[in-house]
């Protein structure tokens, strides 16, 4: 009966549990003390804290920010045809049914105006570009958002988020390689931004936004159509670039993929949909990409490219642009090389039919953010040899001008070169390319000759920033490194 008794009061106090032990068992400690727990209905969470984030959406403060945004991003009217310049004339006369519109969860977006874009490897991309009104609503909602969800995003998510950038992605990836992680797996993923499944990510957003009139417009604005060639497409998946929404939803879609490689003690890097993990040996890499392509297709609804991924020695998969050789340091892909000298192509192609003037002001305001981008490469041959492809270009585009050997000779004998040597060089003039290496063109339009026409010397630029350069990578910064992985 007494036994019966202290089991009859144990029940009646079932709710408490005992004092637990130092790794969590549920054995009473002696002499300890019972310790009341909270109940799990009364713990903040993330989705609790953000039931009414819609009214920091309709502020007049964020909108009037997010329209001094809109403006300065610039772009492209949507369907409407308004421009942004038009924008804050606008919102001083429709703030006020606007805000009402979006706190009763009646604003409706309008579709967006599909363009397609040819993408560098082949193929089109196919951009999405919002209304100017439209633009306005996902910027007000990103600088509400932003705060709240990219602080649990992973420290290796280097992709269109604050203070991160590729540069940051390619140190930490070279950091992996120099220790002796030299096998990538480099997953791509098959049309991401068409094909991102409106169910999971809402699920995912759930997680952290409890408003449900916030939740139901940025479903609403996932839902628009795609207004393409005269007709309207309804989407019912894929969140489409051009939105300033686009690249925060598609960060905490793939925060599952990377606390899933986090959790696993992978090596990694992903900026946006790139993503790269670092292993020891083909052997292993192979069973990393069949095990996270599974979780991808099964988890996150994602169609990982075969034909585009790879398991590949370093050197060999380029990574934003670059390329990491084997002993960590990084290089100019040969593909963005290639790509740099298409646009110096169209720039200095010889039907234009402009001043050689103009032709190399428009090289210097394209190509200095190039060698900004690309100051991590090891060497400056790469910039030295892109310098003398570039002064050859020009001067066929000059020749081409003159167009007949008299002219050709008699500009060459301005510049200083024997009227002889002029000659010699002048009929050579019918063949642009051959003729723009003889020695007399050269001499006359040497590097100091293009130096005082304006022409900025790449490698100056490239030397000039290794004297200012910093690793944007540091340890205390980022955490350092992952886990142990395979």
């Amino acid at each position: 009966m007494k036994t019966d008794s202290m089991g009859m009061e144990w029940q009646q106090r079932g709710a408490r549990s005992p004092h637990h032990g130092p790794h969590g068992e549920g054995s009473p400690q002696p002499g300890g003390c019972e310790v009341r727990q909270v109940p799990a209905a009364k713990v903040p969470s993330p989705a609790l804290a953000t039931q009414h984030l819609i009214n920091q959406v309709c502020s007049q403060t964020n909108l009037e920010r997010a329209c001094q945004r809109v403006r300065a991003n610039g772009g492209a009217p949507g369907i409407d045809g308004m421009s942004v310049d038009a924008l804050p004339a606008w919102l001083a006369a429709n703030q006020g049914l606007l805000i009402e519109r979006l706190q009763q969860g009646t604003y409706q977006p309008t579709p967006v105006r599909g363009v397609r874009i040819p993408k560098p490897g082949g193929g089109s991309r196919q951009l999405g570009i919002p209304t100017v009104v439209d633009r306005l609503v996902q910027h007000a909602i990103l600088q509400v958002l932003e705060p709240w969800l990219d602080p649990t995003f992973s420290e290796f998510s280097y992709g269109f988020r604050p203070k991160r950038s590729a540069h940051q992605a390619l140190h930490q990836a070279a950091r992996y390689v120099g220790e002796g992680y030299s096998i990538v797996v480099d997953l791509d993923l098959e049309q991401f931004f068409d094909r991102v499944n409106h169910d999971v990510l809402m699920a995912r957003l759930a997680r952290h936004v409890g408003d449900p009139r916030l939740l139901g417009l940025i479903r609403r604005f996932l839902q628009a159509g795609l207004f393409s060639q005269g007709v309207c497409i309804e989407r019912d998946e894929g969140t489409p670039q051009g939105g300033p929404l686009s690249p925060l939803l598609a960060n905490l879609l793939l925060d599952d993929l990377d606390k899933e490689l986090k959790q696993r003690g992978h090596r990694f890097c992903r900026y946006a949909d790139d993503c790269n993990i670092y292993v020891r040996t083909l052997v292993a890499g192979r069973r990393v990409k069949c095990s996270v392509t599974r979780f991808l297709e099964r988890r996150l609804k994602l169609k990982v490219n075969e034909k585009k991924s790879a398991v590949a020695p370093v050197d060999e998969r380029p990574f934003l642009g670059y390329r990491l050789r084997e002993d960590g340091t990084l290089a100019v892909a040969s593909h963005s090389l290639e790509r740099v000298k298409e646009t110096i192509r169209q720039i200095t192609r010889r039907t234009r039919g402009v001043s050689v003037e103009r032709v190399i002001h428009d090289l210097n305001g394209r190509l200095p953010g190039w060698v900004r981008y690309f100051r991590y490469e090891k060497y400056r041959s790469v910039f030295r040899g892109l310098d003398q492809w570039i002064r050859r270009r020009l001067r066929c585009y000059v020749l081409k001008q003159k167009k007949r050997p008299y002219t050709v000779a008699r500009f060459l004998h301005t510049l200083g070169v024997p009227i002889e040597r002029a000659w010699s060089g002048a009929c050579q003039c019918r063949r642009w390319w051959k003729a723009s290496q003889h020695p007399a063109v050269k001499e006359g339009m040497n590097v100091a000759w293009f130096n005082v026409q304006g022409l900025l010397s790449l490698t100056q630029q490239f030397e000039s920033l290794q004297l200012l350069r910093k690793p944007p990578y540091t340890m205390s910064t980022y955490g350092g490194v992952g886990g142990r992985g395979t």
